[in-house]
């Protein structure tokens, strides 16, 4: 982002370096989990937020960890790969000034810009990150030994305010609890995200002491004795104070799950021209992808890493979760559909539930209360009614009747069942697998097929045995 700046390339600035702190328990969560392992839009908090220093191109990731720390670190590391990232435990939590000295043998000799980020922000932009960091590293034409993100808020209690000089330049940060009357009435306040140069943070940090109401190391306290060194401090002032804030209660975890989830319809809508017809009452995840002219109903929840192409039609109370949907489908009312693919021109529904990489070829349509686990219909095969296909590998133009069960668990284990092309299976069979139908076969309504059936016969009975062996033309 940097040689895009109107200030020239910043090739020869210092390499940046991100580190992320999210070593607290989040008390306010009331919760046995660690604040930001609470999902946000199906993700980890801190999953929002390291892809977000990942859009950086940073040289290094740090992440501190504490409380639940192995938990934290594999969150992490889901988001960003084995060796995405390098974690520093902080073994007590003594303030945010504590969390980043625990980093100093990993940072103390890097020479690098050091990004700090909390693990709790999930809505901050990488944009507003690229300018922070633009800001701090030509701050008067030189670069600043620390530069801080603050907003200004109509009801500022609870935040450390930025208290300025009679030339409004920066003088220190107080925090809440040790204000005093008059700084409490100022709304300018600290965002919680720094640049510093990692030279001359750690000695900096190294002269802190836990004199404050809270007993703890506030990093807070780094700017007004690099100030009083001599050395530049900045702020830079974002106007959005939402995408900046952290998540402190479920409260907030709320609201921020309604604002994600605006921006995502909103993106959705004015970008890739999908209708949602109600998008109060529709949740669809970030990671989603839907295409042009699909028509989303209320109550519609779709998921994780879902696709949807082009032109499809989901319908009231329908769940989509880590699936891949083609073009012009129809899903209708009620469906589950679960880490599954669906073809084009597919119909699904009502109360249909597709799970465990269940596939639908090109045109087939499963109905009412059809389940499928582990299966694949053909093309322009049906499914309609009441009926169960685990393990099942069915061809292409079969009708499966209703009240077909594929019975695949022998009580130690599972067995697949295979039908081929151009099949008709009555209602009511039961398919006691391992069992193989062969082409152009029928079953008859209320068999019980424990024996593989031979291409182009009729079977019927229970047991069900060959009754008839059928022409070409008739099956």
């Amino acid at each position: 982002m940097e040689k895009q700046s109107n200030t020239g390339s910043l090739e020869a600035h210092a390499p940046l370096d991100v580190l992320i702190l999210a070593a607290g328990l989040g008390t306010r969560m009331r919760s046995q989990k660690a604040k930001v392992l609470h999902e946000l839009g199906g993700r980890p908090l801190i999953a929002h937020v390291c892809r977000t220093a990942t859009a950086l191109d940073p040289r290094r990731i740090y992440v501190v960890v504490g409380h639940q720390a192995e938990a934290v670190a594999e969150a992490v590391r889901a988001e960003l790969g084995a060796d995405g990232a390098s974690f520093i435990e902080q073994t007590e939590q003594r303030g945010t000034g504590d969390a980043v000295m625990a980093a100093r043998e990993a940072l103390a000799e890097a020479g690098s810009t050091l990004l700090i980020l909390s693990g709790d922000v999930p809505l901050v932009r990488a944009e507003t990150l690229a300018s922070l960091v633009h800001q701090h590293r030509t701050h008067r034409g030189r670069g600043a030994a620390s530069t801080m993100l603050a907003v200004r808020l109509e009801d500022p209690t609870g935040y450390g305010r930025i208290i300025r000089d009679a030339e409004g330049r920066f003088e220190r940060i107080v925090e809440q609890k040790d204000a005093t009357p008059e700084e409490r009435t100022v709304t300018e306040i600290n965002a919680g995200i720094y640049c510093f140069d990692t030279e001359t943070l750690f000695p900096a940090l190294a002269r802190v002491r836990p004199s404050n109401a809270q007993g703890e190391y506030y990093l807070t306290d780094v700017p007004a004795l690099l100030r009083a060194d001599g050395a530049d401090v900045g702020v830079y002032l974002h106007t959005d104070a939402r995408e900046v804030s952290g998540i402190n209660t479920r409260v907030e975890l709320a609201e921020f799950e309604r604002l994600l989830r605006q921006r995502t319809l909103r993106r959705l809508m004015l970008d890739s021209g999908v209708t949602f017809i109600d998008p109060q009452r529709t949740y669809v995840s970030s990671d989603a992808q839907i295409g042009r002219d699909c028509v989303i109903y209320p109550d519609v929840l779709i998921e994780g890493q879902s696709v949807i192409g082009d032109g499809c039609v989901i319908r009231s109370g329908t769940r989509i979760t880590d699936s891949r949907i083609g073009n012009g489908v129809t899903v209708k009312d009620h469906c589950v559909i679960v880490e599954s693919e669906i073809a084009d021109n597919c119909t699904l529904g009502p109360f249909a539930h597709l799970r465990m990489n269940s596939k639908l070829e090109e045109g087939a349509a499963v109905g009412n209360f059809v389940e499928m686990k582990k299966s694949r219909l053909g093309s322009r095969s049906k499914s309609m009614h009441l009926t169960y296909l685990g393990d099942a590998t069915i061809g292409e133009e079969t009708n499966i009747g209703a009240g077909t069960v594929t019975c695949n668990y022998d009580g130690k284990a599972k067995h697949p069942t295979v039908i081929e092309d151009h099949v008709r299976i009555g209602s009511d069979t039961m398919l006691v697998a391992p069992v193989h139908v062969g082409h152009g076969a029928v079953t008859a309504a209320g068999a019980v097929v424990t024996e593989d059936v031979p291409p182009e016969t009729l079977v019927a009975g229970v047991p069900a045995k060959v009754k008839k062996h059928l022409k070409a033309e008739e099956s």
